[in-house]
């Protein structure tokens, strides 16, 4: 409860929600798959956008936002595919890796499609830089344990996506899942009592191969992300 404590005391910023539901309507309509801008200057101008504390509120709620949405899809898909074949599935927001090995090319990949529009290559990418840049000022504007959870839940299901879901590991999907550790290891360290890793992470964690990384115009191979290392570089500190 320390980042309440900070909030509620001589920590405390001056917010202005009419500000951030701006910025959230701005980016959220005038960026995404409709732009006719990369995926990388995307980033960088909704990272851009979202300054201060109220950018930073901004850039919290859509993580959570598209990690909810996420959420509610796949167990959406869930009581359908019940409803189909008897089966029940179990979704799991702390690891849904083994929905995914159970019956991963029956599911739909959730990231490419939400209600709120949110990009995961463009606003999503983009929030997640914000938060891991000014990860030292979350406790002032949110509680950052559930913050961080959110991050590796859609950390889970990008990598899930590659494996089980067929999701082309391009240099957007590669950024956004490097993005992703990074920003999840500087909130980790600017915590005072960090949550313990979640089970997918720490399977992650434990490999060492590196998948190969395309170009997303093109079928050519143009590097490789080891995700077991990056992992391990990032959050065992």
């Amino acid at each position: 409860m320390g980042w309440l404590q900070r909030l509620l005391g001589g920590g405390r910023v001056q917010l202005d929600p009419q500000r951030q539901q701006a910025l959230l309507r701005d980016v959220q309509h005038r960026y995404g798959a409709h732009a006719r801008i990369p995926f990388p200057e995307q980033v960088r101008a909704v990272t851009g956008t979202l300054d201060g504390d109220d950018g930073l509120v901004v850039a919290a709620r859509i993580v959570s936002q598209v990690a909810d949405e996420a959420h509610a899809d796949l167990q959406a898909q869930a009581q359908d595919y019940h409803r189909r074949t008897g089966r029940r599935l179990l979704v799991n927001r702390r690891n849904y890796r083994p929905l995914w090995k159970e019956v991963g090319p029956t599911l739909r990949w959730p990231l490419f499609a939400l209600p709120c529009g949110f990009h995961p290559y463009a606003q999503l990418a983009a929030a997640v830089d914000v938060v891991g840049s000014q990860a030292r000022r979350l406790d002032r504007v949110t509680d950052p344990a559930p913050l961080v959870t959110r991050v590796f839940e859609v950390l889970d299901l990008t990598t899930a996506g590659w494996e089980y879901a067929r999701v082309r590991v391009d240099t957007d999907a590669a950024a956004l899942a490097d993005r992703l550790i990074s920003s999840a290891g500087q909130v980790l360290a600017a915590m005072d009592d960090p949550p313990r890793l979640p089970p997918a992470v720490r399977e992650l964690m434990r490999r060492n191969n590196t998948l190969g990384v395309h170009d997303p115009a093109g079928p050519r191979a143009v590097g490789g992300i080891n995700l077991g290392a990056r992992l391990r570089e990032q959050l065992l500190v």
